[in-house]
């Protein structure tokens, strides 16, 4: 099961939580402050910044060898 990151609206308090990939997520709450529907947000793994680190622009030659699969 996934992990997905939420922001309370209301206190922007960021939490996780473990959910189905199509589980409805309105009516979670905030651990915090208890406010319902928190906003998703991607977090710094699953999103590509300006830094070039996802895995969809590596191109080392570290781990299976320099060339991959073989």
């Amino acid at each position: 099961m996934p992990i997905y990151e939420y922001r309370c609206k209301k206190c922007n308090h960021i939490f996780e939580v473990f959910q189905r990939i199509n589980e409805d997520s309105s009516k979670l709450q905030c651990p915090v402050c208890k406010e319902v529907g928190p906003e998703k947000i991607f977090s710094a793994f699953s999103s590509s910044g300006s830094g070039g680190n996802s895995l969809a622009s590596y191109s080392g030659s570290s781990g299976c060898g320099g060339s991959g699969f073989t």
